[in-house]
């Protein structure tokens, strides 16, 4: 599932190729992905509008539009954003005044679109947790302090930290010298500092890269994200560790494949 930095990458995207477009017309090929309103109406209410702003929470893109209306997009395991679009694998592609189109790709039909008339009111969104880029140090450890579940599947948590996912917890984690193992509130206040500005900064290196295509993530334009290149342990079981040379190792937490360094993570 793209993550807070693949995320980010198409919302700074879109702002660039759509903002100021009228929706000309609205072609819905797999009603499914739809979940509110009903197709019908999805289509009568947004087309004629323009775009007038792109916004992120955490891994949920927003088009904010001219009528007051709100294009909620999750893009879920498998969803893409095709600019310009061909309509060629479209799940539902958005067509310009000016000719061009944006297609809505989800080979798996996991991604969710919603047309809302205040996208803060959307229950998941009202359910996120601070973003990392929001969160003090002191805030931080307070946060963790009563927590005695393991620290990786709390950093995947998105009621308590939004737009962090597997991918990015396991780079931040090795970051800070962390194991994923390790119960939250045993973290010392110094190791709490360094996780969340671990966090931040492999977020914003990430987002420098355009993400991270591992699975199904583009970019706008299809390109793939180049930051894999700098992962330096997700994907890499069995492979030398970037700083001692230990074999990475993976193994299951929280029900999550999880790559660390059994020797510099503790």
């Amino acid at each position: 599932m793209p993550e807070l930095p693949e995320v980010e990458t198409l919302k700074r995207e879109l702002e660039q190729a759509i903002v100021g477009k009228k929706i000309a017309e609205v072609c819905v090929h797999a009603p499914r992905v739809i979940r509110e309103t009903q197709p019908a109406k999805f289509k009568d209410l947004i087309t004629g509008a323009a775009v007038q702003k792109v916004l992120r929470r955490a891994k949920v893109l927003i088009l904010e539009l001219s009528n007051g209306k709100s294009l909620v997009m999750h893009l879920k395991m498998t969803g893409q954003l095709i600019y310009p679009g061909s309509g060629e694998n479209s799940r539902v592609s958005f067509k310009f005044s000016d000719g061009s189109q944006l297609d809505f790709n989800d080979q798996r039909l996991f991604g969710e679109l919603r047309l809302l008339d205040d996208w803060r009111d959307f229950v998941f969104i009202k359910g996120l947790g601070p973003e990392p880029q929001e969160i003090t140090a002191q805030r931080f450890k307070t946060m963790l302090a009563a927590k005695k579940t393991k620290i990786k599947p709390l950093l995947l948590d998105q009621a308590f930290i939004s737009g962090v996912g597997n991918l990015y917890a396991a780079e931040s984690l090795f970051c800070a010298g962390i194991h994923p193992e390790r119960a939250a509130n045993s973290l010392s206040d110094e190791e709490k500092e360094a996780l969340l500005k671990c966090i931040n900064n492999v977020l914003n290196e990430a987002i420098k890269y355009h993400g991270s295509s591992v699975d199904n993530y583009v970019r706008l334009s299809g390109k793939q994200g180049s930051y894999v290149a700098h992962h330096r342990v997700y994907g890499r079981e069995g492979k030398p560790c970037a700083v001692c040379k230990t074999p990475i190792k993976r193994i299951a937490t929280g029900g999550r494949g999880t790559y660390f360094c059994p020797r510099c993570q503790h």
